[in-house]
């Protein structure tokens, strides 16, 4: 039975990463935002450090290895008279929801500002969602692309916050993420556990009873006025 079991173990550990679901809410995406309010509820629109952006829903196409590729469109509002300033962050979830990559682009003025790929730990492909990965991830992305934004002398307040509505954009869409079970494969995976059998407990140890000495009785003394016995010596012959 207990073999049974283990085979049962095995074979669910087996089928649940590759029936597992990665998803984004894109619900709860657009509610951190804002919610998704213009453009037939597809665009989410906010301001940060003083400047308008927008975030359109994000786009998804699956990985080879069960994982989502994502891509967010944002856009810095600058006004009627100014053309708008577009930039796109692009996330690789693994099946287990671990962040693997994540890259930015920023196009200001004809100019196109790419981070370089940040990759996750390199143990993230055996981690399930893991916020100290992601954390790093969004730092190392906007640490990389505001030294290149940099080096281009942008001054206009909407711009220079770009890498950071990049970064709170990233921290949304991770807090979104969703891994998502199948009931027939959790089923599988519980069974074994609702199947094993039940170990009886030990009864309690039996109290072992020292019996009472016994004490060697002592002759009683003759009564008062009674006669003793006599002990008749026989002369030897």
């Amino acid at each position: 039975m207990k073999f049974t079991l283990l085979i049962f173990a095995a074979f669910a550990g087996c089928i649940m990463p590759s029936l597992a679901e990665v998803t984004i809410d894109e619900q709860a995406f657009g509610k951190s935002l804002g919610g998704w309010k213009k453009n037939d509820k597809s665009i989410a629109e906010y301001s940060l450090s003083g400047a308008d952006y927008r975030t359109y829903k994000p786009e998804f196409s699956p990985t080879p290895e069960g994982g989502i590729f994502v891509s967010v469109r944002i856009d810095n509002v600058r006004g009627w008279l100014a053309t708008n300033d577009h930039a796109t962050l692009e996330i690789t979830v693994n099946p287990k929801g671990a962040v693997v990559s994540a890259q930015s682009n920023i196009a200001i003025q004809g100019r196109s500002i790419k981070s370089d790929v940040i990759l996750g730990a390199a143990d993230a492909t055996k981690t399930i969602v893991n916020p100290d990965f992601a954390v790093q991830v969004g730092a190392d992305l906007v640490a990389n692309l505001s030294a290149k934004l940099l080096r281009e002398n942008i001054v206009e307040a909407g711009r220079v916050s770009f890498p950071a509505v990049i970064r709170h954009n990233f921290n949304h869409l991770f807090q979104a993420i969703r891994v998502e079970v199948p009931p027939v494969a959790q089923a599988v995976a519980d069974e074994p556990a609702a199947n094993e059998p039940v170990v009886a407990a030990p009864n309690p140890p039996t109290e072992v009873k020292t019996p009472a000495p016994v004490l060697p009785t002592t002759p009683t003394p003759p009564s008062e006025g009674g006669t003793a016995p006599v002990l008749e010596i026989k002369p030897y012959r």
